[in-house]
C-alpha cells in the first residue's frame, strides 16, 4: 500500500511540476507565485523551505525559457543586463532576509506583493 501512496505522490507532484513550468513559460515568469503555494499545500513543505525550494527549481526553468525568448529574438540584452544585475543583487539580499525572518513574516510580506501584483494586473 505504501508503494502506492509514493506512486500517487510522484505523479502530484510531477503534475505540480508541468503546470508551474507552463504558468513561467507562457508568462515569461511568474511560476514562483505558484511555486510556493504549490509546495506548502501539496507538498506541506515548511514556509521558508518552500521558498528556498522555488529558487533551485525557478532558476533552471527560467534558463530553459530564455534560450526560447532568445532563439524567437524576443529580448534586449541592454535591458536584460541591467535588470539580471540588480535581481543578483536582490536575490542575494532577499536570501539573507529570508534567513532572518521568521516564517510569519516572510508569509505576510508574499502576501502582500502577491496582492499588490494582482490588483496591478487588474487595472
Amino acid at each position: 500500500m505504501k508503494k502506492k501512496d509514493n506512486s500517487k505522490k510522484q505523479i502530484i507532484v510531477a503534475l505540480c511540476g508541468m503546470v508551474i513550468g507552463f504558468i513561467n513559460g507562457f508568462f515569461g515568469g511568474g511560476g514562483g507565485m505558484l511555486c510556493v503555494p504549490i509546495f506548502e499545500k501539496v507538498l506541506k513543505l515548511e514556509n521558508k523551505e518552500a521558498h528556498a525550494t522555488t529558487l533551485c527549481v525557478i532558476l533552471p526553468l527560467c534558463v530553459v525559457s530564455s534560450f526560447v525568448y532568445i532563439y524567437n529574438n524576443s529580448l534586449d540584452f541592454i535591458e536584460l543586463i541591467l535588470v539580471t544585475g540588480g535581481a543578483v543583487l536582490g536575490g542575494i539580499l532577499g536570501a539573507f532576509l529570508l534567513k532572518k525572518l521568521n516564517s510569519k513574516w516572510v508569509r505576510v510580506i508574499f502576501a502582500i506583493i502577491m496582492l499588490v501584483a494582482g490588483i496591478k494586473m487588474v487595472i
